[in-house]
């Protein structure tokens, strides 16, 4: 029988740890960490993840702040804005919600950001420093996906790791993750152009599908006992309910999750550990300021 990895009690867990953190900054008369988001334009999908994360905030006691701007900003004020954040001593952290409008470079966003503000852990300093294994602040899902495993105390050590996916918010970091000293597993990276891709995944012992494609691994590319986590999270049609869709994980969850020992929901897995990732990497800048 599967276990479910079940990412909203694990994230209540650390963001119950988090608050006390703060609460020991207040009463030894510290600042309280302050995250900022800025959201440019009004996507559904970004709107509910910054109040998501805002939401969150309050509950551990860290301050944040929004700012919006529409979705025609130019590019070079938005990094305006950036230059702002990171020369404000009042805040501690931030992130830019993703994706941006098409006539703004991503790259160029996330360079301009100070690495040392950096919440989300996608600077290229901070992507660096966790290649070569230095304190750094790492990516937030990436960062959950491990958190879960390691909180689960699933075995890695030896055991071969399929990464479905290779993007820089998940696919490559958590596939370096994986390989580091302490996790110490076998990883193998597979993509849309890897060729039997399903006999590959079948040979894992622990799968990390972060492709995007709803429902994309099946029953018949998974071995027994294998450890699933989905990092999916694409809108299907649904009749169920009323909005009229319902989320959809990497992962053919019905048929999958009988082959498994332990397996991650959607919702429910790893979306909750991104969140709680973000307030650690916050409080984590808090801690290493001096003022």
């Amino acid at each position: 029988m599967y276990q479910i990895i079940d990412g909203k009690k694990t994230a209540a867990k650390i963001r119950q740890e988090i608050a006390g953190a703060v609460a020991q900054l207040h009463e030894s008369g510290k600042r309280i960490p302050h995250l900022a988001a800025i959201l440019v334009g009004n996507n559904g999908s970004s709107e509910t993840y910054v109040a998501n994360k805002i939401k969150d905030c309050a509950e551990v006691g860290i301050r944040s702040s929004l700012i919006r701007f529409n979705d025609n900003i130019s590019e070079s004020e938005l990094i305006r804005a950036i230059e702002k954040l990171n020369n404000d001593s009042d805040v501690d952290g931030f992130i830019v919600q993703l994706p941006l409008p098409n006539h703004i470079s991503e790259n160029k966003v996330i360079e301009s950001i100070d690495p040392s503000k950096d919440a989300d852990g996608f600077h290229p300093v901070n992507l660096g420093k966790m290649i070569i294994g230095l304190p750094c602040f790492l990516p937030a899902t990436p960062y959950g996906i491990v958190e879960l495993i390691k909180r689960y105390k699933i075995p890695t050590a030896g055991r071969h790791c399929v990464v479905i996916g290779r993007s820089n918010i998940v696919g490559r970091p958590v596939s370096v993750l994986m390989s580091q000293k302490g996790i110490d597993a076998t990883v193998t990276v597979v993509h849309s152009k890897t060729r039997n891709i399903e006999n590959i995944i079948l040979q894992a012992d622990i799968i990390i599908a972060a492709i995007g494609v709803a429902s994309f691994v099946k029953a018949d590319m998974v071995k027994e006992g294998a450890v699933v986590i989905d990092v999916g999270t694409t809108r299907v049609p649904s009749g169920e309910t009323k909005s009229g869709w319902k989320l959809a994980g990497d992962v053919d969850f019905e048929h999958v999750a009988p082959k498994c020992s332990y397996i991650t929901p959607v919702p429910g897995g790893v979306g909750p550990m991104t969140r709680v990732s973000l307030l650690r990497n916050t409080l984590l800048a808090a801690n290493q300021r001096k003022i």
